[in-house]
């Protein structure tokens, strides 16, 4: 029976309440219904819109699992919320175009340094080996709303002179309450750039962390523009850290004593015995290839010859700006080996010793393997102690064979710290960046970079 012949049998004519008791479905029930669905669906929408953090809360976790899956980028860390603005539409064109930080974005300390690096388009890389599979679903950093998903962009300065058709733009941002880089790839990238700039991003990931390499956060992958991002170390590289040490009444404070470079060589040899125990040789370290953070621990880097050795068949360049560094047999042209970097480690704490000094200064670039095989050594720092110069000596032996293990230079540094002096390091001067280019045998046209 119908609902209207229930409400002729049951009510009497006019009786308004009667009918809708009979008709409460179909008039305040169903409205309801309908009109409470649309208020959730408005709140959820605003709350895409304005509040995504709130969304990601209010999914279940189910739900979160279901969509991590298909996620791309970097497998996020510990505490890292994947998810953030997962659902807020890209207010972006899909061309390729260059990340431009907004003019109202300020940053707190605009002095902050750390540079580019530069390599020569390369060939496109050959199936990699097996320990460094690629990552098939790596963490994808929020890349809606670019750039609002950081705060605080500005750019940040070059140190020194870099190419001007470097690939690769630097930026200094916040990001999930901490500081961060940026590195941008530019617009005017290729193809090979934009593979090569993600392959990076990708070994780093395979890489894995470790507490005296600095922390890749993330990556922009899936629109342009493509972003890599890495934790901010903020007493930038090793070697600007160093020249500050030389200076008087600098802020943020810059204090070097001998235990202090002890410490610093124990967490860089940890970093580089980390890369050797997956075969990896890091072929180019040195003090500007070492970040320093707010708390004075130092961190590898210069990671991108590493990759480019590794994963494209790339071999060690030849270039003038690293050979003060390099050991006798990458200068004779022979490959470089794990004892290389054994050899790099000691210039690098001649560096340390001297706040700064460029290595075998009075020597020039082409005499540089006579000098070595003449048997001659570095000087003994006016600051060393003949615990660290001993070391230093040990590490730049001759003979790769001779050269102590990693270990055993650990154990050095472990030895050495408990007796070293807590005395501040003083080098009379600031430095001259044109002489220190020109002895370190750096070229006009060369770089001088971190990233």
């Amino acid at each position: 029976m119908s609902s209207l012949s229930d409400a002729d049998s049951h009510c009497k004519h006019g009786d308004t309440i009667c009918e809708i008791r009979v008709y409460e479905q179909e008039v305040i029930i169903v409205p309801i219904l309908l009109l409470a669905s649309f208020l959730v669906t408005l709140v959820f929408i605003l709350l895409l819109r304005f509040c995504p953090e709130r969304v990601d809360r209010i999914r279940p976790q189910a739900s979160k699992s279901a969509s991590r899956r298909v996620l791309h980028g970097i497998d996020a860390p510990p505490g890292i919320n994947v998810l953030e603005h997962e659902s807020i539409a890209l207010d972006m064109p899909s061309s390729y175009s260059t990340f431009h930080p907004p003019n109202t974005y300020s940053s707190k300390n605009p002095s902050m340094t750390v540079s580019t690096l530069s390599l020569p388009p390369s060939p496109h890389p050959p199936p990699l080996q097996p320990s460094f599979t690629p990552i098939v679903q790596p963490r994808e950093l929020p890349r809606q709303r670019l750039p609002e998903s950081f705060n605080l962009v500005s750019p940040l300065p070059s140190a020194f002179s870099v190419r001007s058709d470097s690939s690769v733009s630097l930026y200094r941002a916040r990001m999930e309450n901490r500081n961060v880089v940026l590195r941008v790839l530019n617009d005017s990238a290729d193809a090979e750039e934009r593979h090569s700039f993600l392959g990076f991003a990708s070994f780093l990931a395979q890489l894995g962390p470790h507490p005296f390499l600095p922390e890749l956060l993330g990556v922009v992958s899936l629109r342009a523009p493509l972003v890599t991002v890495v934790e901010e170390l903020e007493n930038r590289d090793l070697l600007g850290f160093l020249w500050r040490c030389r200076q008087e009444h600098v802020d943020p404070p810059c204090e070097m004593t001998e235990r202090r470079i002890f410490t610093m060589a124990k967490q860089v040899a940890s970093a580089l015995e980390f890369l050797h125990s997956k075969d990896l040789v890091h072929g180019n370290l040195r003090a500007h290839g070492v970040l320093v953070s707010k708390e004075f621990t130092a961190k590898l880097w210069g990671l991108h010859g590493v990759y480019t050795r590794k994963n494209q068949g790339v071999t060690q360049r030849d270039d003038p700006s690293m050979k003060k560094w390099q050991a006798p047999e990458v200068l004779a042209k022979r490959p470089a080996s794990q004892s290389s970097d054994i050899w790099s480690f000691g210039i690098l704490l001649y560096e340390m010793a001297t706040l700064g000094e460029a290595p075998f200064a009075e020597i020039s670039v082409n005499e540089l393997l006579q000098f070595h095989q003449r048997g001659k050594s570095l000087k003994k720092p006016s600051n060393c102690s003949n615990t660290l110069y001993s070391i230093i000596k040990g590490c730049c032996h001759w003979k790769d064979q001779d050269r102590p293990s990693l270990a055993d230079v650990s154990r050095k540094l472990l030895s050495g710290e408990k007796n070293a002096s807590d005395k501040l390091l003083k080098v009379p001067g600031t430095v001259n960046i044109e002489r220190y280019l020109q002895e370190a045998g750096y070229g006009e046209t060369n770089s001088y970079t971190v990233f």
